[in-house]
């Protein structure tokens, strides 16, 4: 056995105590480090925790400063309302947090909204005025969060391209939080308020925008609605409603409201949605068609409501819904149906005028998101036969069955033959084939195929069905059993007419489909707050 060499031992013991110094001496080098991070951060948060003489000019607002603890109150100025001319003034503002830019520790900006408008807001560091924990806490509150800002407004050099107000901006001086929305929200407003257009230029830029798809946004509805384009669109079916209510009551209809409980059907067909009432078979009303001829045997002479219309068909269409907003008139006729076209005639022209004059911004809004031609309408309205379409058709190479209905396809075709020859895209098509209009439609005079009725279009698209009604008892009764509807079902409805009815009509327009048609809309479910059709029922 060799004895070992002590030298060589000695050398690589110097080495590999070397080598775990060195690594010991790292070790230390990397934790001092850490530990003057550590110090310096800890520093830099004392130096943050230091109590701030301004902390009261900005915060989270506690609970009992929105329960209604002081009836005094602030004078607020709409985001909307935000001008030049309130260049130096102080305001207060309530809104979202749309974005939130940081620029360093001591300046950010933020843009808020409200309503669909915006402005932009600017926090500074300033002595005694903004302190940089202002500017912190602002940077971190959360978009879509409620909030209550104080500032003076100025006049930027150059106009905010991204702001509705794009000739103010606002120096804030108090930054509340009302109510803080979650982090990360399921949908951005950002990304639901592009257009199509918007998505496919970035596209062919090379650039993936996110597409929010409807179904997607009708779950998330309470964030969509937030838009600039639906706040336009809900604008817009408000004035169309309160349009129809003012016109009709400056002709002398009265206001009506009819029961949506009833016993049976009172369209006719399968399209009813059933249910049991008290022990008693009964369904909700497919329109107020049979309470409002009731009101006019009740001697009110003409009557309108704004009301739910509930249809239980499977139409999984853009154009239908389970449940939607009717608006509906009857009124007594002296002489002849045409008494109600005129109503019509005049209300919708009136209705146009009026968006077109008073609702620019909205359909501006609307357009910008959702690109369209303004409609093309007359001052007065055309009027053609049932058989004059069937024949414009007939002469365009469209065979169609001259007493039937017209589907979807041929109603646009007529609409653009119409357009092309009359250059309107509003239009009353009347004298209907009496089998394809409900059992209470009264029949033509001179030939009893046809009836007293009419359906209105824009773009090609029915949204108004009208007729003057059968007021005779046993014409009715008779009418009724030949559309397969349980008399007896209806026998107060028929009775009403016993007791002396004069004669009468009306008309029922679907309020979301006028609108989704004036704004050129391509889905119904645009122009409905909490759409209802075959497959949705939430939110």
């Amino acid at each position: 056995m060799s004895t070992p060499n002590l030298e060589e031992e000695f050398t690589q013991s110097t080495t590999i105590s070397k080598k775990a110094l060195k690594k010991e001496q790292m070790k230390q080098e990397k934790l001092r480090r850490r530990q003057e991070s550590a110090a310096a951060s800890a520093s830099a948060a004392s130096s943050e925790d230091v109590a701030d003489p301004l902390s009261h000019l900005y915060g989270d607002l506690p609970l009992y400063a929105v329960q209604s603890t002081d009836e005094t109150t602030s004078d607020y100025t709409k985001v909307g309302s935000l001008v030049e001319q309130l260049n130096t003034k102080e305001v207060l503002i309530r809104g979202r947090v749309h974005t939130i830019r940081p620029v360093s520790k001591k300046m950010a900006f933020i843009v808020v909204r409200e309503k669909g408008k915006t402005v932009q807001c600017v926090v500074t560091v300033q002595p005694d005025v903004v302190s940089p924990q202002m500017v912190k806490f602002t940077t971190n509150l959360s978009r879509e969060s409620i909030v209550d800002l104080t500032g003076i407004v100025s006049i930027p050099s150059i106009p905010i391209k991204g702001a509705s107000q794009s000739t103010v901006e606002i120096h804030l001086r108090k930054v509340y939080c009302v109510n803080r929305a979650m982090p990360n929200l399921p949908i951005s407003i950002d990304d639901a308020s592009r257009s199509e257009a918007e998505i496919e230029a970035a596209a062919q830029a090379g650039e993936q925008l996110v597409r929010v798809n409807q179904d997607t946004r009708l779950n998330n509805r309470v964030i969509d609605l937030r838009t600039a384009a639906n706040q336009g669109i809900f604008r817009i079916q408000f004035r169309v409603a309160k349009i129809f209510r003012d016109f009709l009551d400056s002709e002398d209809f009265v206001e009506i409201h009819t029961p949506k409980l009833i016993a049976g059907s009172s369209e006719g067909g399968s399209s009813v949605f059933k249910l049991d009432y008290k022990g008693q078979p009964a369904c909700l009303a497919q329109s107020p068609q049979l309470h409002k001829q009731m009101s006019i045997c009740g001697d009110f002479g003409r009557v309108f409501e704004i009301g739910p219309v509930f249809r239980a068909e499977d139409s999984f269409t853009h154009r239908h819904l389970c449940e939607f907003t009717g608006l509906d008139a009857e009124m007594e006729i002296k002489k002849h149906y045409s008494e109600v076209m005129d109503i019509v005639d005049r209300l919708f022209v009136k209705m146009f005028d009026y968006l077109n004059e008073r609702c620019k911004d909205e359909l501006e809004t609307v357009a910008k998101q959702y690109p369209f031609e303004p409609l093309k309408y007359l001052p007065k309205t055309l009027r053609l036969k049932f058989e004059e379409g069937v024949q414009m058709l007939k002469d365009a190479g469209v065979e169609v069955d001259p007493l039937g209905d017209l589907n979807t396809e041929v109603e646009r075709k007529l609409g653009q033959l119409v357009l092309e020859k009359y250059g309107t895209e509003f239009y009353i098509l009347h004298r209907y084939p009496l089998a394809v209009r409900p059992f209470y439609t009264m029949p033509c005079h001179d030939d009893d195929r046809y009836s007293n009725s009419f359906d209105v279009f824009i773009r090609g698209e029915e949204i108004i069905s009208g007729a003057q009604r059968v007021h005779v008892p046993e014409l009715l009764t008779e009418r009724a059993k030949a559309c397969g509807i349980d008399v007896a079902s209806i026998s107060t409805y028929i009775d009403a007419f016993r007791y002396g009815a004069p004669p009468h009509g009306g008309f029922g327009v679907g309020l979301e489909r006028v609108v989704m048609l004036f704004c050129g809309l391509n889905n119904i479910r645009k122009t409905s707050l909490f759409p209802r059709d075959p497959l949705r029922i939430r939110p």
